[in-house]
């Protein structure tokens, strides 16, 4: 029986260690891009957010890895302990590449967890513990087999989302079309959509500059759409629904260009 071999001792990763691991990864990539962290597309993640997370990755399983984690006080915080796989697959929830960093950082873990067979005295012992490595590395081969089934599943539904949002985007972009042809000419003022130019024009009111962050907000929330009109300046600009005026500015369109 060889002294070289070392059983792996299962390694975990505390809800904490992960945001960690994950905001040192972003800084990296803002690093890489020349940006700040955090920044614009390199946001800092939140330990409340992550754990707002947890339920959505995993169901009902995660309160199996619920854990009281001490604060920089010493207190009692709510968060998890994750093994191996629910590590990655919180990583993995996230990208793929942050499922890899994590990956190799719990083996890692796992590694430096090694126990020399030549610390422990007895035969029974050393054979107690190969048999125990010998069921976790099976373990270890079946998570990952799980683990790749989950994303090569998350990748077909990602593909089948992107079909549907395409199709309802070629929808929606043949409505608006039809919309505009029936605008045409009107310059984007009327009763049921105006653009920001034909109100300003009509009210002798300067809107602020980003008064299209308000109307666009409306027409998510609404599951509406803006309309797309010739402009002279611009080539095209964007008239939003009435409603959108309303809720927005209190304009009211009908009033506004009842003539």
């Amino acid at each position: 029986m060889s002294s070289m071999f070392t059983p792996v001792i299962s390694a975990t990763m505390t809800s904490l260690e992960l945001v960690d691991l994950i905001n040192d990864y972003r800084k990296l990539q803002a690093d890489a891009a020349g940006q700040r962290f955090p920044s614009k597309g390199f946001a800092k993640l939140e330990h409340k957010h992550f754990l707002d997370k947890v339920p959505e990755v995993l169901g009902e399983r995660s309160a199996e890895f619920s854990a009281d984690l001490p604060d920089s006080y010493g207190r009692p915080r709510r968060g998890y302990r994750f093994p191996k796989r629910e590590a990655c697959l919180m990583a993995m929830s996230y990208s793929y590449e942050l499922q890899a960093v994590v990956f190799d950082r719990m083996t890692e873990l796992e590694e430096k967890q090694r126990v020399p067979l030549a610390s422990i005295d007895t035969e029974e012992g050393k054979l107690l513990l190969i048999q125990e490595m010998a069921a976790k590395q099976l373990a270890l081969i079946q998570q990952a087999k799980q683990i790749e089934q989950e994303r090569d599943q998350a990748i077909a539904t990602k593909a089948q989302i992107g079909s549907k949002r395409e199709a309802s985007a070629m929808a929606t972009a043949s409505a608006a079309v039809r919309e505009v042809n029936r605008l045409k000419g009107e310059l984007g003022k009327n009763s049921k959509h105006a653009t920001v130019i034909a109100v300003e024009r009509a009210t002798g009111k300067r809107l602020p500059k980003n008064a299209y962050v308000a109307l666009r907000r409306w027409c998510k929330r609404n599951n509406a759409q803006a309309v797309e009109v010739a402009d002279e300046r611009y080539g095209t600009v964007k008239a939003w629904p009435a409603g959108a005026w309303i809720e927005a500015f209190d304009i009211c369109l009908e009033k506004l260009f009842s003539a």
